[in-house]
């Protein structure tokens, strides 16, 4: 079985820091913009319009990690919440136009358990991103009034966007069970 487990390894099929986010597509949009999953090896920055464009965005946070306490969510989980002792992959899917209007989906390696979709949320969450990513206007992160975002009621790894972009843009995150895409030594 280790041999097993090194071959793939040295073949990349596991990414040891993270690999969850699997695809994404726009499927309708105002604009011309298409899905793209950010590496967060890389620095950058996300909120106060630092984008400014069609694409729909997402990037892994931390991945794998035992919640210490209950966490609060907007969508899903048990009476809002995803309790403790839950291992989760958290990730960011956000939509930063200025006029921009998109329906679409993000595809993810594990079942999604629940999402953060405004402020307080996650704000309360902001522990579990543990990436180079800085976070900039925090304060107006969330979903704008109008928009939407659900899971697939045949597929619980797939989330769907209904969300129009103005500025600051939409930004959730979505927390997942046990990546199994996540290596973990």
């Amino acid at each position: 079985m280790k041999t097993i487990l090194g071959i793939i390894m040295c073949f990349g099929i596991f990414d040891a820091a993270h690999a969850t986010v699997l695809d994404g597509e726009i499927l309708r949009q105002n604009g011309q913009g298409q899905f793209v999953k950010l590496d967060t090896d890389t620095s950058f920055a996300v909120g106060a319009d630092t984008f400014d464009d069609d694409n729909l965005y997402a990037f892994d946070e931390d991945q794998n990690i035992e919640l210490q306490t209950s966490i609060g969510v907007d969508i899903g989980g048990v009476n809002g919440a995803i309790t403790a002792g839950t291992v989760v992959a958290s990730h960011y899917v956000f939509f930063d136009s200025l006029s921009g209007i998109h329906i679409g989906t993000v595809l993810f390696d594990a079942p999604i358990l629940g999402i953060a979709a405004f402020q307080d949320t996650m704000g309360a969450t902001d522990f579990l991103a543990n990436t180079s990513v800085k976070y900039i206007s925090t304060e107006l992160r969330g979903l704008e009034q109008g928009d939407m975002v659900w899971v697939d009621d045949e597929d619980p790894s797939r989330l769907w966007v209904y969300w129009a972009g103005s500025s600051p843009g939409d930004y959730i995150r979505v927390f997942t069970e046990k990546s199994p895409g996540a290596f973990m030594m």
